[in-house]
């Protein structure tokens, strides 16, 4: 005989052989054992998972002549040893017909197929029909079986594989028991290879052997197609064909996942040049551009999912290498930039499909992950517009000397030198911009001054200087109107860290109590910029239990609460309690009624930036208007 393959050499013969599908495996063997024979199945999932190989498994423990519990045959599966077992692993049983349905789809061959099976089996207990790739069929061929297959003689099954189940008519399925076959898991066909390595005798490396299964994807014929093949290109070594990890990579035409970490690196690292670089030392050694594109949104997503579960999730099916290099990769973005740069990257290559020159889309593509990075957070931009500074501006290029008034205060001296009280001759960002005089109250913002005997004075505006500036505002939780220029005296400076690490650690190796660690989060949190989380957390009610901490927040939605207690606030949080020698988990959820119950309780202080913010006349008027409460206010100014 000549030289068989692989996916046929070593194709399974016994339920136990199929590798991935024990819920189908185990189903099947219960029914053979308790005499529940269905008269139709329907076998449907991924390309090269087994639905063909268990449909002739399944036809051979049927009309096996061994009895089950004989001693040929102690368990369902098929003996493999009489004629009827060996006639339908060679192919030729007459009662067993396989039928490849994409060429027999037609009304007139199931009409002779229907006419065939009213006659009783030749010679075995059943007749067996398989017919492969059954979404092949027509309706008009479906509505002809549709009556045999429902009160069909008590000797035929019908036994149909599919890829698109969702093809095959509803009435045809409600007529039938239907198994949905999973994708092969990495581990089983790495297994599978393994051990067919060692059966052929080949020398393989284990990183060779992890990068086939991969390029399988959830298909073990697929991984064994692409094994003989590179079986056949392997080099060898004492008389043995010996597979190594470059040799695959070169008959695959893929890139090792070492170049798109260093790729993403220079993404990180806002290295345009470097990454243009080593993307043009990629093309030029031959590798398409699509190809580039695909490998890529899969290391990417890889990526995604070690940020999401952590290197040893099950969402990763690569090898313990891969599985590391994708958490490195992970650790230099968030969770969010991670999916825009995959969405970017998607976007790229859907684009590549129908591109001439796609060198310059790719470049462009790659461009516009790095460009992705500089675009500022939600949060942030929504608290810039709100201070009445341009987004971001912080980033840009100062401006010339002549087009920067002499009055504006230089940024280090921002809370100890009151900002110039010219307003901005730029409509106001509030609704209720306007005119201060008469019915038009609204018009004009209003400068607030802070005195240390009387209330804030509300002064008028003066003529608009060429080109003011504005100084940031308090941010409002909770309140749609911005409040703007609003100044205070000078504040003193934040206590610094040593003396926070002092105080919070003062008993030897103790956990800190729950006001210490309040004190020393809330003020991490400011000095690492996230001054909403740090309002929001210093109003909560924290519970400290054993081994965990538990901080309520109120006023906030779920999505609203993710948004401000973001992952990188969560770091600040973490790294600042394991300092402390505090509890190792902690979780901050949104509780009924605390912000409403800590705003009643704890009244603004004098002077301070709360009672400044709520005496405002705009905020006053958004709570009339809006009928709302402020939870919480963040003065941004520092910034």
């Amino acid at each position: 005989m000549g030289y068989q393959v692989l996916a046929r050499k070593y194709r399974p013969q016994r339920f136990s052989d199929v590798a991935g599908q024990d819920h189908v495996t185990r189903t099947l063997l219960n029914a053979l054992t308790q005499g529940r024979i269905a008269h139709g199945y329907i076998f449907s999932g991924h390309r090269g998972i087994g639905k063909t190989t268990i449909a002739r498994i399944l036809a051979s423990a049927l009309n096996c002549r061994e009895a089950i519990g004989s001693e040929k045959r102690p368990t369902p599966e098929p003996c493999n040893a009489c004629d009827s077992c060996i006639e339908i692993r060679q192919g030729n049983a007459v009662d067993v017909i396989e039928i490849d349905a994409a060429t027999n789809r037609g009304i007139d061959e199931i009409r002779e197929l229907r006419d065939a099976a009213r006659y009783s089996p030749a010679r075995d207990k059943y007749k067996i029909y398989i017919l492969d790739e059954a979404h092949q069929i027509t309706e008009a061929a479906f509505n002809a079986l549709l009556k045999t297959l429902e009160e069909p003689p008590a000797h035929v099954v019908f036994m149909m594989a599919t890829t698109e189940p969702e093809n095959i008519p509803q009435t045809i399925r409600s007529r039938c028991q239907h198994f949905s076959f999973h994708a092969v898991k990495f581990e089983d066909i790495l297994a599978q290879l393994k051990s067919i390595a060692a059966a052929e005798e080949v020398e393989a490396e284990e990183a060779a052997l992890a990068l086939l299964a991969e390029a399988g994807d959830g298909s073990m014929r697929d991984a064994l197609s692409i094994m003989d093949q590179a079986i056949a290109s392997a080099p060898l070594e004492n008389g043995k064909p010996a597979l190594a990890a470059a040799q695959i990579r070169d008959l695959m035409g893929s890139v090792p996942n070492a170049v798109f970490e260093r790729l993403l690196e220079a993404v990180a690292q806002g290295q345009s040049a470097e990454l243009m670089e080593q993307l043009h030392v990629l093309l030029n050694a031959g590798h398409s551009p699509l190809s580039l594109a695909r490998q890529m949104a899969r290391y990417l997503r890889n990526a995604l999912m070690a940020k999401l579960g952590g290197e040893q999730t099950e969402l990763l099916q690569i090898s313990a290498d891969e599985r590391a290099r994708a958490m490195r990769t992970a650790m230099l973005f968030t969770e969010e930039e991670i999916t825009r740069n995959l969405q970017i990257v998607l976007r790229t290559f859907d684009d590549l499909n129908y591109r001439q020159e796609q060198r310059f889309h790719l470049e462009l593509g790659l461009l516009k992950l790095i460009h992705a990075q500089r675009l500022l957070p939600l949060e942030e931009f929504l608290s810039s517009v709100a201070a009445g500074t341009t987004p971001g501006a912080s980033a840009r290029p100062a401006p010339s000397s002549a087009a920067r008034p002499t009055s504006a205060p230089a940024p280090g001296a921002a809370r100890s030198t009151p900002a110039a009280s010219t307003p901005s001759s730029a409509p106001p960002l509030s609704p209720f911009g306007g005119s201060s005089s008469g019915s038009s109250a609204w018009s004009t913002t209003p400068t607030i001054k802070q005195s240390a005997s009387a209330a804030p004075a509300i002064s008028a505006p003066k003529e608009p200087a060429a080109e003011p500036t504005r100084t940031p505002m308090p941010f409002l939780v909770g309140a749609a109107v911005p409040v703007e220029a609003v100044e205070e005296a000078p504040t003193p400076d934040p206590i610094p860290a040593p003396a926070l690490r002092e105080s919070a650690t003062a008993s030897s190796g103790e956990t800190p109590g729950v006001d210490a660690l309040r004190s020393a989060v809330v003020q991490a949190l400011a000095q690492g910029g996230h001054q909403s989380a740090s309002t929001l957390l210093s109003t909560g009610n924290w519970t400290l239990g054993a081994g965990n901490l538990k901080i309520e927040v109120g006023g906030l939605g779920k999505k609203m609460l993710t948004l401000t207690v973001n992952s990188a606030a969560e770091k600040i949080i973490r790294a600042e309690l394991q300092r402390l020698n505090g509890p190792a988990r902690f979780l901050v959820v949104s509780g009924e009624g605390v912000a409403a119950g800590a705003s009643a309780a704890a009244a603004p202080l004098a002077g301070s930036v709360q009672e400044e913010a709520l005496k405002n006349p705009l905020v006053q008027k958004a709570k009339e208007i809006f009928r709302a409460e402020v939870r919480s206010v963040v003065d941004l100014r520092a910034k």
